[in-house]
């Protein structure tokens, strides 16, 4: 599985941005995807994630109520919706699958795309 995150941007505290992560291969709808975030002199930390069949979503907590994961099957994309948007949410956003299920832990997931930088400005 190939992945290409895109979306990122410079936006205002309080501000949204879309980030996108498309997927190669016929096989998409049967890993469950996440998206992770590194802050600059960070190490990388999980954001979000959702099941294959996008029935069961798991956030951190320091975004929950602000960002959404979902995706389309049929687009072989993931979406992280990004609403009130604060500085310390800038960083380099990772989408990465894994074959079995949801999971905060980076190790476990086996493909990873390129990154999409986003910065909050205040």
């Amino acid at each position: 599985v190939q992945l290409q995150a895109c979306g990122g941007g410079l936006v205002q505290a309080g501000g949204s941005l879309r980030l996108s992560c498309a997927a190669s291969g016929r096989t998409f709808s049967t890993y469950t995807m996440g998206w992770f975030r590194q802050a600059p002199g960070k190490e990388r930390n999980f954001v979000a994630a959702i099941s294959w069949r996008g029935g069961s979503t798991y956030y951190q907590d320091s975004i929950k109520g602000r960002f959404s994961i979902s995706r389309v099957n049929a687009k072989n994309t993931v979406y992280l919706q990004m609403n009130s948007l604060k500085p310390e949410d800038t960083g380099v956003y990772y989408c990465a699958a894994k074959k079995t299920g949801p999971s905060g832990w980076s190790g476990e997931y086996d493909y990873w795309g390129q990154g999409t930088l986003v910065t909050v400005s205040s």
